[in-house]
């Protein structure tokens, strides 16, 4: 269809030139002619040409005046031009490609030739666009791809992370529950710059989600452990523990892997470092104050707050005061003091959290 023809425009104030060169164009463009430049203009108020044909030797203006206003005008200064010219100077040539034409044909020539020259151009510019769009849009373009790799990435950590939660069914929504009460503590951090040197560079989406794998190591306790509907024995609870060490060695397994291994390194920490103790109580290492990450330390917290919080069957839930108190009273003893304060000034958020 004509509609579909690339239109060129053609400018030239000798009569015969432009009915030949219409008839010559038309067979593979949409064609009109203009026999001046302020024609030409004219023309260009309602349309825009994919390139126009400039004659450079015409009365009152002549193609070299034309070229400047054509590109000193938003509007029209990418549209390609090639002049058109008896001229045969060198310097001619160069003055009018340093106006801004992509070609300089003399006549007489070929139709064969222009038409060559005008198909060449063509695709030139039709490249340059697509490049441009590509520049102008390359941030888009990486934050697209970006968001795609995050769902997948998040897809995975989730499935990951349930496949604990569909053994370990007393645990309800444990992992959105911790995950929430995570970024919470880490958004608190950041608000009130406390350990900014640790926290400085820290992704807290990427912490957020990292932070679902912190039990993914239960995936290797057994059943009899796992789901007991009572406290467990001395003996089992230290098989329990083991937990932490298994997530640890799965993070290491998934990291040898692949090469994008940021989160991985996060939930690592996560996963061997939250039963850890401020006093230096806890497992598997018995660490003691700032030797815990303070991933574990904040996880610590989160963690303790959602079982405290949570229905077991060997246990009714604490009430959110109850809870509170309960960690407040850990405080220098199972959780670090800085975190406990941060904690207690978040309490409403904690109690307030929707759960989805």
């Amino acid at each position: 269809m004509d509609n579909e023809k690339e239109l060129i425009i053609l400018v030239d104030d000798n009569l015969t030139n432009l009915k030949i060169g219409k008839a010559l164009l038309s067979e593979n463009y949409r064609a009109a002619t203009a026999p001046s430049a302020e024609k030409m203009f004219s023309l260009l108020e309602k349309n825009r040409p994919a390139m126009i044909l400039l004659d450079i030797d015409m009365p009152t203006m002549d193609g070299y005046e034309a070229i400047q206003i054509l590109k000193s005008n938003q509007a029209t200064k990418d549209i390609p031009v090639i002049f058109l010219t008896a001229k045969t100077e060198s310097g001619d040539e160069l003055l009018g490609l340093s106006l801004g034409a992509v070609d300089y044909i003399t006549k007489p020539f070929g139709p064969a030739l222009l038409l060559k020259r005008i198909d060449m151009h063509l695709k030139v510019e039709s490249q340059r666009k697509d490049l441009q769009y590509f520049n102008d849009n390359f941030q888009k373009i990486v934050e697209e791809k970006i968001r795609g790799i995050f769902e997948i990435q998040n897809a995975m950590l989730k499935t990951m992370g349930e496949l604990v939660e569909y053994r370990d069914d007393i645990t309800g929504r444990h992992i959105e529950r911790t995950q929430q009460w995570v970024r919470i503590l880490l958004e608190e951090l950041k608000r009130s710059d406390i350990y900014t040197d640790e926290t400085k560079e820290w992704d807290i989406d990427l912490l957020v989600q990292s932070c679902q794998l912190h039990d993914v190591g239960k995936i290797s306790i057994s059943d009899r452990i796992l789901k007991k509907p009572s406290k467990l024995t001395e003996a089992e609870f230290n098989d329990m523990k083991i937990h932490t060490h298994i997530g640890k060695q799965i993070m290491e397994k998934v990291e040898d892997l692949t090469s994008e291994n940021e989160f991985l390194k996060y939930a690592k920490i996560f996963a061997v470092s939250h039963h850890e103790k401020w006093d230096g109580t806890g497992y598997p290492y018995g660490l003691r104050g700032k030797e815990i990450p303070l991933l574990g330390r904040i996880m610590a917290i989160a963690d303790v707050y959602d079982a405290l919080t949570s229905v077991r069957p060997y246990k009714k839930p604490f009430s959110h005061e109850d809870a509170v108190k309960i960690i407040t009273d850990g405080s220098g003893l199972q959780f670090d003091p800085v975190l406990v304060d941060a904690f207690i000034r978040t309490k409403e958020q904690f109690r307030n959290a929707v759960i989805f």
